[in-house]
């Protein structure tokens, strides 16, 4: 039913780029869909992690993102994904100076539809990840469409909801503070694909935890997440 959704979406809307670019939407469009029930061993998770700019109508404006694969239950450091997305003009928000994506980065970007063309065959149909989905989603799912025209709604995993339903022990509420928990150490250097990574080992100790607790796969986490008030559909 979703890939048939995204189908008609995609054939209604129509994508905003052409010739070979938009052969390779509708190759990922034809993807399958994730298969949520798969226990986490066979599973890849994309944790993403996005930097992003105040635009002028309130919304949160995609800069720069970090997205690392987690397949196996296993981080693979050469499975990731990288970009910072050309600007019309250098923003000095908070967060992209968090990030370090400095005035040049911004100007020199990659053209953002190729960075959202990449991305997307990155993730291909991936459940993806972020701590703070409620803020990572909207961010991404509204880059992917406004710049390709097409719609984009992976199934979400929230480490901010899941890592306290999972380690109802622990009184951390930060990702500073579940790092430091773990052992987990910060990036050298400020940027997207650092905090990616740091992120992606947080989801294997969340992972190993589910797992151990007869949370076996992606299904039953969206599930635990809704029950915690905090709804992140497929």
């Amino acid at each position: 039913m979703s890939f048939l959704r995204t189908a008609v979406e995609y054939l209604l809307g129509g994508p905003k780029v052409g010739g070979a670019s938009e052969d390779r939407l509708r190759r990922w469009a034809a993807l399958p869909a994730a298969q949520l029930a798969l226990p986490h061993g066979r599973t890849r998770y994309v944790v993403i992690v996005p930097a992003t700019a105040r635009h002028a109508l309130r919304h949160d404006r995609l800069i720069s993102i970090g997205a690392v694969g987690v397949g196996r239950a296993q981080l693979d450091l050469a499975d990731c994904y990288t970009a910072v997305l050309r600007q019309p003009r250098a923003r000095a928000d908070a967060d992209v100076l968090r990030h370090g994506v400095g005035a040049e980065a911004q100007l020199a970007g990659v053209d953002p539809k190729h960075a959202m063309l990449d991305f997307l065959d990155f993730v291909g149909k991936a459940p993806l990840v972020a701590f703070g989905a409620g803020v990572a989603r909207p961010v991404v799912e509204r880059a992917v469409k406004s710049i390709l025209g097409v719609p984009f709604r992976p199934p979400w995993l929230d480490l901010a909801v899941l890592l306290p339903a999972l380690f109802r022990e622990s009184r951390c509420a930060t990702r500073d503070e579940w790092q430091h928990r773990f052992g987990i150490a910060a990036g050298t250097r400020p940027d997207v694909l650092a905090d990616a990574y740091a992120t992606a080992q947080l989801l294997l100790a969340a992972l190993d935890a589910a797992a151990r607790s007869g949370w076996g796969n992606a299904a039953q986490l969206i599930a635990l997440q809704e029950r915690r008030g905090a709804a992140v559909p497929a």
